[in-house]
């Protein structure tokens, strides 16, 4: 594979020979592309290991969205606004394919799983994953979603080409774009949104409580700051990371990475962003680093493999330099969930607070 050689700097288009870029630039539409195309590089399989020392993961739940307890009834038709201007009437909700893998969470949480003919290559949980999978790396294919014969369609304005998103459209089908979660605040909406389009706001209500009761539980288990902490250090600092060794990537998140609001609610705060990094990622340097002076380093489980693990990270120039290489400080979350801003995030604020704040240091 030769995607290594297309590979585009942050706010730049993703291309590859013969194809369009994605839908839409912007934030999340960079690291979108690149999580499905190391998705798709290194597996999509079920495994939990996240290359953090084991007593981080004894508590790790299985790979598997909660559907509600109550039973949706879709109440169709429904006309909707999606995201790119277009006025959409959905009319059935008896075969559904959703274009990200958090919009498959969505659905498959609020209880229409059995509803859902396809998934993206993003969709790693378990009940999804004897679907057919209709994305090659980050681009849809729009014969292959044709080809189920779907009754709508959910995308959000990251996904692309759009040449594939009017292809589906102009087969008729129904196709919702959504706008993509940028942060912890972005879940309720979003939710709501994907309920509204299939027809059920009220399983939709019920998920986006649920969802919000969880987070905020969750958010109020980050400790405070301990007594005699040096002035300016009251909160670790995290660099969030984007790694993918085979292509030799390594990026630091600013300001517009995405990870920021789920680090300041783990009770840190977010060095890329206090650094003064106002893009979404900008390539890794000795001198970046330095600036950010990361306390600890967020990084997704695959990034995390595909430069060796801990070992092979704090080889990368300038990390080991830093407080969180000296310490070997490292936080690792799957790659699947960490930035899906749905149903499951109170397990990502869960998982990264533990792993920020480990019990025994919390009690010094």
């Amino acid at each position: 594979m030769r995607f290594s050689q297309d590979f585009a700097q942050p706010g730049q288009d993703f291309r590859r020979p013969g194809r369009g870029p994605v839908r839409t630039r912007g934030q999340l539409g960079t690291l979108t592309a690149v999580v499905a195309l190391t998705l798709l590089l290194t597996g999509c399989g079920r495994d939990t290991h996240t290359g953090t020392p084991a007593a981080h993961r004894k508590n790790v739940p299985a790979d598997r969205v909660e559907p509600l307890t109550t039973a949706p009834e879709p109440h169709l038709p429904v006309t909707v606004k999606s995201a790119d201007g277009a006025e959409v009437t959905v009319t059935s909700a008896e075969r559904i394919v959703p274009l990200t893998g958090s919009l498959s969470e969505i659905v498959f949480t609020l209880g229409l799983g059995r509803q859902v003919v396809a998934r993206d290559i993003t969709a790693t949980f378990e009940q999804a994953a004897e679907l057919p999978v209709v994305t090659r790396a980050h681009d849809v294919s729009a014969e292959s979603v044709l080809s189920l014969k779907p009754t709508v369609v959910l995308a959000d304005t990251t996904t692309g080409p759009e040449e594939a998103i009017d292809q589906i459209r102009d087969a008729g089908i129904a196709l919702v774009v959504v706008e993509p979660a940028r942060e912890l605040a972005d879940v309720g909406p979003r939710i709501d949104t994907v309920a509204a389009a299939l027809g059920v706001p009220d399983s939709g209500a019920e998920l986006n409580a649920r969802t919000r009761s969880r987070i905020d539980a969750v958010r109020k288990s980050a400790p405070a700051p301990a007594d005699g902490t040096p002035p300016g250090r009251e909160k670790p600092r995290v660099a969030f990371l984007y790694l993918r060794g085979s292509a030799s990537v390594y990026l630091l998140g600013g300001r517009d990475s995405g990870a920021s609001s789920l680090i300041e609610a783990a009770g840190a705060v977010d060095a890329g962003k206090a650094s003064g990094l106002k893009k979404d990622f900008t390539a890794i340097t000795s001198e970046a680093l330095a600036k950010a002076a990361p306390d600890a380093i967020l990084v997704m489980s695959k990034g995390l493999e595909s430069v060796g693990g801990v070992d092979g990270l704090v080889k990368i120039p300038g990390v080991a330099e830093t407080p969180a290489g000296m310490d070997r400080r490292i936080v690792s979350i799957d790659d699947g969930v960490l930035l899906n801003y749905g149903p499951r995030t109170d397990r990502v604020l869960s998982e990264l607070i533990a792993q920020l704040h480990p019990k025994d240091e919390a009690a010094k």
